[in-house]
C-alpha cells in the first residue's frame, strides 16, 4: 500500500505530534508497505531548529525505511497567536512543492496531521488528484484550543476559523483522533459516524516498566531514598497550566520529605524556574537521552498531570501513556466527563484543574498511604498493557486502511493485514524507540 504522511512534526523530535506520526510511519513501513513523509526539519520544543537541519533550505532522507521531504518553515523565537499563525502558514507554503512532487507516485492514502490544520486543503486537493483516499489525523483541536487561549482573540475570526475547520473535515474520507472524546467532538464538527476513527496514541511496556530498584536519577538530583518525588515530565508550554504545579510547591515547601521534580523544554519553562527559584523542594532537569527515559519515569513516586481546565476535553494528554506504564501513582486534574477523567478516575486520583488546595490534599494522601499508591500504579500498568499496546493500535489502523483501498494489491502483490501482524517484534519500529510519554529527555542528533 502506498502511504503519504503530511505533517508538521516528525522524528527526531520525539514529544507529541512528532514522536507519534514517526512511530506509526516506521510500524507501517516495517510491516511491507511503502511510506513517504513530508514533514519539517525538528524544531519542537525547543522552537529552534536543530543542528543539522536548516530552516531555509529543504533536504531529503531515509530514516528506519521510510523516505522524508523536509520542507523549510520559520520558527519564532517566543511563539505568540499570530506568529504561531506566521509560523504554520510558512510550512504549508514551502511544503507545497514536496507535496506535489509525489502526485506522479500516486498514493493510496493520503494522510494529513493535525496540528496543523493549514495542510489539510493542499492534501485534500492532492488526494483528489491522484484519486487516493484522503485521511484527517487530530492530534489536538488547534483552533479550539487557539479560541480557548485566547491566541485567536478576535470573535469574528474564531468563528470563521471554526467554520473552514468544520468545512475541511467534512471532505476527507477518515477523520481519526486519540480519544473517544475528541472522536466525539469530530463527529459534532460534522464528521459522520462512517468517516470518524479512533486511534489512540500507544505505549510500549517492554521498554517502559517499574524498576526493582531506585531510579538512578536519585542520586543524580541529590534526593534522599526515602523522600517522595512528584514528577512532570513532558512540553511546558499554555495549555499544560504548570503555574498550579508551582504554586503547590510553594504550598508544601514545609514538607521536607517531598520533592517537585520538573522536567522537559517550552515555551513557559523559564517563567516557571523563576517562580521557583527560591523553593528548596524543587528541581529541574536538562533534556536527557532518551535511553534514559523509563530511568526518569521511575524516578516519580506521583506522576502529576495538570491541564487547564479551559482546554482540558480538547487534547488527550499522551505522556499518560507512560506513567501508567511505569507503574506509578498518578494525580491528573480534570472535570467529571472529561475524557481525562474516565481515563484516570479508576486507576488514579482526580483534582479539578487549576486547584492548588485539592492538588496538595491528594499529593499529601498519596505520600502517606504507599500500599495506595502501589495499587494505583498497578492499575494503570494493567491498563497500558491491555488497552495501549502499539500490536492492537497498529492491527486496527492497518485493518482501516485496507478497507480504504480495498485490498487493491501493491505492484502486483497483496498485502494482508493478518500477515502483517504477525511480524517479529524485535523487528518492529517501536521495540527499538521510546513508546512513552513525550517527555521529550532526548538529546536531537543530526541523521545522516
Amino acid at each position: 500500500m502506498k502511504i503519504l504522511i503530511y505533517g508538521l512534526n516528525y522524528a527526531p523530535e520525539l514529544t507529541g505530534a512528532g514522536k507519534y506520526t514517526a512511530e506509526m510511519a516506521e510500524a507501517l513501513a516495517a510491516r511491507g508497505h511503502d511510506v513517504r513523509v513530508v514533514c519539517a526539519p525538528p524544531y519542537y520544543p525547543e522552537w529552534k531548529v536543530a543542528d543539522g537541519f536548516s530552516w531555509w533550505r529543504g533536504r531529503r532522507e531515509t530514516l528506519r525505511g521510510v523516505e522524508v521531504a523536509r520542507a523549510p518553515l520559520w520558527v519564532p523565537k517566543r511563539p505568540s497567536g499570530v506568529k504561531r499563525l506566521m509560523h504554520l502558514a510558512s510550512f504549508a507554503a514551502a511544503s507545497l512543492p514536496a507535496l506535489v512532487s509525489h502526485a506522479r507516485w500516486r498514493p493510496q492514502v493520503v494522510m494529513t496531521i493535525a496540528p496543523s490544520l493549514l495542510n489539510a486543503p493542499a492534501a485534500l486537493a492532492l488526494s483528489f488528484v491522484t484519486r487516493a483516499n484522503s485521511w484527517l489525523h487530530i492530534q489536538d483541536f488547534e483552533v479550539d484550543a487557539a479560541f480557548e487561549l485566547g491566541l485567536l482573540k478576535s470573535e469574528r475570526a474564531g468563528r470563521a476559523a471554526l467554520a473552514i475547520e468544520r468545512w475541511l473535515m467534512q471532505r476527507f474520507k477518515v477523520v481519526s483522533s486519540i480519544s473517544d472524546k475528541m472522536v466525539e467532538r469530530a463527529k459534532r464538527k460534522g464528521v459522520t459516524d462512517t468517516n470518524a476513527f479512533l486511534l489512540p496514541n500507544w505505549v510500549d511496556t517492554t521498554a517502559i516498566f517499574p524498576l526493582d530498584r531506585p531510579s538512578e536519577f536519585r542520586r543524580e538530583l541529590n534526593i534522599a531514598e526515602h523522600t517522595k518525588v512528584v514528577l512532570y515530565s513532558g512540553n511546558m508550554g499554555a495549555k499544560q497550566g504548570l503555574e498550579v504545579l508551582a504554586e503547590t510547591a510553594a504550598a508544601m515547601a514545609d514538607r521536607e520529605d517531598i520533592v517537585f521534580v520538573f522536567c522537559g523544554n517550552g515555551a513557559t519553562k523559564a517563567k516557571l524556574q523563576a517562580r521557583c527559584a527560591d523553593l528548596p523542594n524543587c528541581r529541574f532537569m536538562c533534556l536527557q537521552p532518551v535511553e534514559r527515559l523509563n530511568e526518569l519515569l521511575n524516578l516519580a513516586d506521583i506522576h502529576v498531570l495538570p491541564q487547564r481546565g479551559d482546554v482540558a476535553d480538547l487534547v488527550m494528554p499522551s505522556k499518560l501513556t507512560g506513567m501508567f506504564a511505569s507503574a506509578r501513582a498518578v494525580i491528573a486534574m480534570a472535570q467529571p466527563g472529561m475524557e481525562l477523567f474516565e481515563a484516570v478516575n479508576t486507576r488514579g486520583v482526580v483534582v479539578p484543574p487549576e486547584n492548588v488546595a485539592k492538588l496538595a490534599e491528594a499529593i499529601d494522601m498519596l505520600v502517606d498511604d504507599p500500599a495506595l499508591r502501589a495499587y494505583l500504579g498497578a492499575q494503570g500498568r494493567r491498563f497500558a498493557q491491555e488497552r495501549l499496546s502499539p500490536v492492537a493500535v497498529f492491527g486496527r489502523l492497518e485493518d482501516k486502511l485496507a478497507s480504504l483501498v480495498g485490498g487493491r494489491p501493491l505492484d502486483g502483490r497483496h498485502v494482508e493485514v493478518g500477515d502483517a501482524i504477525g511480524v517479529d517484534a524485535a523487528e518492529m519500529p517501536f521495540a527499538r524507540v521510546s513508546e512513552a510519554s513525550p517527555v521529550m529527555l532526548h538529546s536531537v542528533e543530526k541523521i545522516e
